[in-house]
């Protein structure tokens, strides 16, 4: 799938599926499923907070969205970091006045064998994955009420079902999950909707560098994979488009499955 990023197409292509000037804090936005949504929330009308740990990816996406006629500022967040995510999200309101959308995008994937993962490693992948989604989350909501957002959070097909090898990542991904899932019940009544997105497999940096670990079982392997070819990340970016849109005023609490049928059998 390919985006026009010329000014004149980028205008052109502004709907009311997100409204003008929509304020989205989007963190993962220096690559993959993260720029792809960043560029696609941009645009249709919605300024552009964006955050990575990786300043030279996030300065290119904030420079293809700004090219292409869109608004977008770069933010360098560790999400791990709680004093960090309150200072993002109070520097996007600062910004732009509000905060209608937060999008949890940022997050990292081990792979190896569950009996020899780290303390490290596993602190690792919960402080990304899981703890930063709810820092943010929580500074958020207090914006995010006062305006009847949305959060996406990025959860995927490893959270909805045991998966080998992946132990860390498939437990954090459930954790977002069930995460989404409390926050819109707690806060639905008030006006602000919870989503998730859980994508299979997609072409990203993320899934490029997959290696499995020694004398990994192949057969176990051969479940994560797709029936269909990878997807790309803008068919993940268009799936936030519409759930932070309000064509999905009555979506909230679901999970979105983009897997090919992974998950399906």
């Amino acid at each position: 799938m390919t985006r026009a990023t010329t000014a004149e197409s980028m205008s052109d292509r502004r709907d009311t599926r997100v409204t003008q000037a929509r304020t989205t804090l989007l963190t993962g936005a220096a690559s993959g499923i993260g720029r792809a949504t960043a560029v696609r929330l941009a645009s249709e009308g919605a300024q552009i907070f964006a955050c990575d740990v990786d300043e030279r990816g996030l300065a290119a996406t904030v420079e293809t969205i700004t090219a292409a006629g869109g608004t977008a500022v770069a933010h360098r967040l560790d999400v791990a970091d709680p004093a960090a995510c309150r200072a993002a999200v109070a520097a996007a309101v600062a910004r732009f006045g509000k905060l209608d959308v937060l999008c949890n995008i940022a997050g990292v994937m081990s792979w190896g064998h569950a009996s020899e993962i780290s303390e490290a490693e596993w602190n690792r992948v919960v402080a990304i994955n899981l703890s930063g989604p709810f820092f943010l989350c929580r500074a958020a909501i207090p914006h995010l009420l006062a305006t009847r957002g949305t959060i996406v959070n990025m959860a995927s097909a490893a959270g909805t079902r045991g998966q080998a090898y992946t132990l860390p990542y498939s437990v954090t991904k459930a954790g977002v999950i069930s995460l989404t899932q409390c926050l819109a019940v707690e806060y639905g009544k008030r006006g602000l909707r919870v989503v998730a997105v859980a994508p299979g497999g997609v072409k990203t940096a993320l899934t490029s560098a997959v290696k499995f670990p020694d004398g990994a079982d192949m057969s176990l392997v051969a479940k994560l994979m797709p029936l269909m070819p990878l997807a790309e990340p803008e068919e993940i970016a268009a799936a936030v488009a519409y759930l932070v849109s309000d064509e999905a005023r009555f979506v909230n609490g679901a999970v979105l499955a983009i897997d090919g049928g992974q998950t399906a059998g």
